[in-house]
């Protein structure tokens, strides 16, 4: 069981940003991957990003591509969450979860994480 605790939400402008942290505690040596999905207020929760944790690869959805930024600091067990260029779509909240194993690279876009936190809510206003 890893325990997750995100911070760093919060109301900011259209065209604003904000850093999103998730630090992870407990049994972290399993960790595999960890990643960040959102929901929306009546949406299905969807994948945004994800990186392996040894080997720093990233992962990100096309909704996200080139505006967030995913990255870990191994020492702190910690993952971040950098948002850039935020738009009203981006309204959601924000979730870290940990993934322990996986049998494809299709799976690190899934919700079916292993372990997850209790969000973040993130509100772009107009």
């Amino acid at each position: 069981q890893v325990q997750l605790v995100e911070s760093g939400g919060g109301l900011v402008q259209a065209g604003g940003s904000l850093r999103l942290s998730c630090a992870a505690s407990g049994r972290t040596f399993s960790v595999y991957a960890m990643g960040w999905f959102r929901q929306a207020p009546g949406k299905e929760r969807e994948f945004a990003a994800a990186i392996r944790w040894s080997a720093g690869f990233t992962y990100y959805a096309d909704s996200v591509k080139g505006r967030f930024a995913i990255s870990r600091d191994i020492a702190k067990n910690t993952v971040y969450l950098q948002l850039n260029s935020l738009t009203p779509e981006d309204t959601a909240v924000y979730y870290c979860a940990a993934v322990n194993r996986i049998t494809s690279l299709a799976e690190l876009v899934s919700p079916a994480y292993d372990d997850w936190g209790q969000g973040t809510q993130v509100t772009v206003s107009s």
